[in-house]
């Protein structure tokens, strides 16, 4: 998909906030599938505590189940000042959409294949 999601926020302690939420999400996730509580392509159809406990933590209730194995997909996410920008191959991206809407984020999603002068997307990767 060579998929390029940016994410503007008001102001550059906002755009940093949601970011290092971001980073807690991706790294909670992946402590989940290592410890085997979590099994990506085979996500729970109900809440775990662990993801309720993770949503409250953030104050974010928009996620359903299956989308919390979508943070620890093959995502790049980078902070640009007042913009979080996400590239990936992945097509199953509305976990951070979500997210960032939810933070207050103008969102701007499109493929760097098709509009590769924007200096975003060329590969993914955590």
């Amino acid at each position: 998909m060579n998929l390029v999601m940016i994410g503007k926020f008001k102001e550059n302690k906002d755009a940093s906030q949601a970011f290092a939420a971001i980073q807690h999400l991706m790294d909670h996730i992946s402590a989940d599938v290592e410890a085997g509580s979590l099994e990506v392509g085979d996500p729970p159809d109900r809440y775990t505590d662990a993801m309720m406990k993770l949503a409250e933590a953030l104050n974010f209730y928009s996620l359903r189940p299956a989308e919390f194995e979508q943070f620890v997909y093959d995502v790049a996410v980078d902070l640009k000042d007042d913009k979080i920008v996400i590239t990936t191959d992945e097509g199953d991206v509305s976990a951070f959409l979500k997210y960032l809407v939810d933070k207050g984020a103008r969102v701007e999603v499109y493929s760097a294949h098709d509009h590769p002068d924007t200096g975003f997307g060329g590969g993914s990767g955590r």
